[in-house]
């Protein structure tokens, strides 16, 4: 597979120049204003795993609307409260998965908090949250189109509201040390880690993998694969709604949310990635306003850096976070 973005040496400057709505700030923080009316009511039932080191909870907090949001927590058995924690999101179509699955961090000795996606969970990893506060416009299947025609009504403004509480609940544990909470994902979780670095001023850290979600005008007309495709379809039925859907996505392009954040970050980019092309997570990656660093992966598609990137998100946060290893 060739290299088919743009060159290395054009990527690491690559500055698009984005709009950045007015009202951005004042609509996130009525957006989380909202959200936070409804009591987090965070909840951990205690499940069996079948791991003899790690304990899992099943959580349960109040997501946008005060719909249930549905999460594990991992924490490792032996631990020293108060732990560390890593918030995790997830990639496109799925979810949490099972309760013995997705537990590195807490193998690590951090506490481990899995957030499932509403609606999602069905089409890599299991889900359990759906998404009663959808609208019943028309949209392309999936996800990318649902609402898109207003900012109020579009999916990643519940899944982004969802994705702050998810730190609010991680931090109503009282294993857990509120001050040392990083984020991170992969493709979409990575896209949704980097807006809650810049919607929660004081998360510890990000460590978003080949991110979605980030610099839409080019994603879509670069990108040869969904789930930008969806929004791609979408738009060459209904020709008349370009300039409003472009309009909504700005108020959750992670290349314009990020510009805000401060949280040291370590970013990661596939270089023949043809699902969230290298342009777009360096348009997030160059814009974003905290300390960062960016692991390339030349020869690699969306799957990235997989067990290296594992390796080397290990020894970042621990030289940020420690880990409460016992």
């Amino acid at each position: 597979m060739p290299h088919e973005d743009l060159p290395l040496a054009e990527l690491r400057s690559y500055g698009p120049d984005l709009v950045r709505p007015p009202d951005l700030a004042t609509f996130w923080s009525t957006t989380l204003a909202e959200t936070r009316a409804h009591d987090l009511d965070a909840s951990f039932e205690r499940r069996d795993n079948g791991l003899a080191v790690i304990a899992t909870f099943d959580a349960t907090f109040a997501g946008f609307a005060g719909s249930p949001v549905r999460a594990w927590l991992h924490l490792p058995e032996g631990g020293r409260a108060p732990l560390p924690a890593v918030v995790e999101y997830l990639g496109y179509g799925g979810g949490r998965g099972l309760a013995h699955e997705r537990i590195l961090w807490a193998a690590a000795g951090y506490a481990h908090f899995v957030m499932d996606t509403r609606g999602q969970g069905s089409s890599w990893a299991v889900g359990e949250t759906p998404d009663p506060d959808a609208t019943g416009a028309p949209s392309h299947p999936g996800f990318m189109t649902q609402g898109i025609l207003d900012p109020r009504t579009y999916y990643y403004r519940r899944v982004f509201a969802d994705a702050v509480r998810a730190v609010e609940a991680a931090r109503a544990h009282p294993a857990i040390d509120a001050g040392r909470i990083a984020v991170t994902g992969g493709s979409q979780g990575g896209g949704i880690s980097i807006a809650v670095a810049a919607l929660v001023p004081d998360i510890a850290a990000t460590m978003p993998d080949v991110p979605f979600l980030c610099d839409f005008p080019r994603a879509i007309t670069v990108a040869d694969s969904d789930p930008y495709g969806e929004i791609v379809r979408y738009l060459k039925l209904h020709r008349d709604h370009v300039e409003a859907a472009l309009t909504t996505l700005s108020y959750f392009d992670v290349a314009v949310l990020g510009r805000s954040a401060t949280a040291p970050a370590l970013f990661s980019v596939g270089l023949m990635d043809r699902v969230c092309p290298p342009s777009t997570v360096y348009a997030a990656y160059n814009a974003y306003g905290g300390p960062k660093e960016i692991l390339e992966y030349p020869f690699n598609d969306h799957e990235g850096g997989q067990g290296f990137q594992d390796a080397a998100k290990l020894r970042w946060l621990r030289e940020r976070l420690g880990t409460g290893a016992g």
